[in-house]
């Protein structure tokens, strides 16, 4: 990746973070997601998706669902639609940024969610360096009450079918 590519990626211009493949392959031994709900040609982590002509934010989610969601101004809309699509049954595990000082996380993910903070720093996309923010997992809906913890960047801390209690 070129060093002008690298610089856009941690830009606040660049609101779309690849999910690690393999950091999402740990989460989708548990949850077995259905659909990823911010897709995108060529970035999709789920067969089924959503991308940028689908408005996402528009269409009703079902059953079990991945969402990485843009990491700009609108994740609180994003963050809103996943606590609203779960009150309708869906399950939606989010990976955002843990910033812990913002109304959205405030008001929908400590309130809503289940939080679970990854320990160390994700590398995103093709990147060789580590995202310049902390990550987490919050899950809105399902029975996944009593997931806590932390998670290591790596898939051979979180287990897969059984209670998470890193």
């Amino acid at each position: 990746m070129s060093n002008k590519m690298n610089k856009g990626m941690y830009s606040s211009n660049s609101g779309n973070w690849s999910t690690p493949q393999e950091f999402f392959d740990m989460l989708d031994d548990y949850f077995h997601f259905e659909l990823d709900v911010c897709g995108s040609i060529g970035n999709n982590k789920c067969l089924h998706y959503f991308d940028e002509t689908d408005n996402g934010l528009e269409q009703d989610w079902k059953k079990v669902n991945w969402c990485n969601p843009p990491y700009g101004r609108v994740i609180g809309d994003w963050i809103k639609k996943a606590y609203e699509e779960s009150l309708k049954g869906a399950t939606v595990v989010c990976l955002v940024p843990a910033r812990v000082d913002t109304k959205w996380f405030h008001d929908y993910c400590f309130k809503y969610g289940e939080v679970i903070f990854i320990k160390g720093r994700l590398k995103f996309g093709n990147s060789n360096n580590s995202a310049p923010f902390p990550s987490a997992i919050v899950i809105f809906g399902g029975e996944n009450k009593g997931i806590y913890g932390t998670i290591k960047n790596n898939a051979t801390v979180f287990p897969a079918k059984e209670k998470i209690k890193i």
